[in-house]
């Protein structure tokens, strides 16, 4: 079977459909290859290099804490100029500023050079999840989303053993890895988007500003409570693996084997969002993740926190294509990157605020970060029933929804 009938399943039939999601798969797996190669072991390595154990999680923070600032405006871009030319620059960005790792900078430099990253990486993340929700059918979209995420993990689950392999003392040429997958990422974006729908066709409908529904702001949420635990993860995850005498690759391989059950599993995760009623998929997983959370620091066997890391990989798998489908259920096709610039914006928020406040937690007390992320999950679970009231959970329900935005005709100029 050639590779873009199988995408067909995912994509629906439209071949050009199929070939923009192949090349988002593409970029987002070699781009993530090089990406986590170096992630792991990064806090030891800014440690080695003189950075603090609380301003370890400001370098971490810095990421998120520029992607905050720059998403909505990158969805705004997006939306105006195309999907192509955003995703191009971002990967262009996060090359330049992976090279600067090479150079002694100082922790201030580190923050600034990891602040880049995060601004590149925003983009890509952005103007590519909306294009998925701009050429693939609704009842669809579940499977789409499931195949880049999966392709995405796959490449953050081979990068960390590099990086475990290459160690600490080394690590700083795998920034040089790093930057030149991100432009090898760039190859396939621009052959496979090269007949990208335009937002901005007149096919696409008349503009308008973003409608800041309940309903968003609870798809929203969904991102808040999976960025609070993914924060203290990205500040803390490798710490307390460290605290508890774990070899770099015991802490490279911590990181594949939640990559890797992702990644297997979540082609049944985009068929279950697909099939099943998406709110209830997405809030279950964020409690399932919210009770692994908790756990984790009072558990003292290594292998007993990695084993129990690949299980909680598959609650994760379910929660990214049931949130993204709905999230692309509540805005039209000529606001869709502004929904994402929406979405990864408070989640990205929330990633910055838990790694940058997690190191400090974890110098207090090394449970402190995870429980707390946790609780705050739960709280969140707990006040979405009423933000989606009247949100059909199911892909086939589409006259319930009066907001679905339709695929633009993919022979539409731009």
């Amino acid at each position: 079977m050639q590779p873009l009938q199988r995408l067909g399943a995912v994509a629906g039939p439209d071949p050009v459909a199929a070939r923009i999601v192949t090349a988002l798969i593409t970029a987002v797996f070699v781009q993530g290859v090089g990406a986590s190669a170096v992630l792991p072991l990064l806090p030891l390595y800014l440690r080695a290099h003189g950075t603090s154990a609380a301003f370890v999680g400001t370098v971490m923070g810095s990421f998120f804490i520029a992607g905050v600032l720059t998403q909505y405006g990158a969805g705004h871009l997006t939306d105006r100029i195309g999907h192509r030319v955003v995703i191009i620059g971002g990967l262009c960005l996060y090359a330049a500023a992976s090279l600067g790792f090479m150079a002694a900078v100082g922790a201030g430099g580190y923050a600034g050079l990891r602040a880049v990253q995060g601004v590149g990486s925003g983009a890509v993340q952005v103007a590519s999840l909306a294009l998925v929700g701009l050429v693939v059918p609704l009842e669809r979209r579940g499977r789409a989303y499931s195949a880049v995420f999966a392709a995405q993990l796959a490449g953050l689950g081979i990068g960390p053993l590099a990086g475990s392999a290459v160690g600490v003392d080394h690590l700083r040429w795998l920034f040089v890895v790093t930057a030149a997958l991100s432009l090898a990422a760039v190859v396939p974006v621009g052959l496979g988007t090269a007949r990208a729908p335009s937002p901005a066709s007149p096919d696409a409908g008349p503009d308008s500003p973003l409608n800041v529904s309940r309903a968003l702001v609870g798809v929203a949420l969904i991102g808040v409570a999976g960025g609070l635990v993914t924060g203290v993860y990205e500040a803390c995850w490798s710490l307390l693996l460290h605290s508890r005498h774990a070899a770099d690759w015991q802490i490279g391989l911590s990181w594949t084997l939640f990559a890797l059950p992702f990644a297997l599993f979540s082609p049944i995760a985009g068929r279950l969002a697909d099939r099943l009623d998406r709110r209830w998929l997405a809030a279950i997983a964020v409690v399932a993740s919210s009770a692994f959370a908790a756990l984790y620091p009072f558990l003292t066997s290594v292998g007993l926190l990695v084993g129990l890391g690949a299980v909680e990989a598959i609650g994760v798998a379910i929660a990214f294509p049931a949130a993204q489908s709905l999230l692309t259920q509540v805005a039209t096709a000529r606001t869709q990157g502004r929904a994402q610039g929406f979405f990864t914006t408070a989640e990205t928020a929330s990633i910055a605020i838990a790694a940058a406040v997690g190191g400090a937690l974890f110098g207090a007390a090394r449970w402190m970060p995870f429980v707390a992320a946790a609780l705050a999950g739960l709280v969140i679970v707990a006040v979405l029933p009423s933000l989606w009231r009247g949100l059909p959970g199911h892909a086939s329900n589409r006259e319930a929804v009066s907001d679905v935005p339709l695929p633009v005709p993919l022979s539409a100029p731009h």
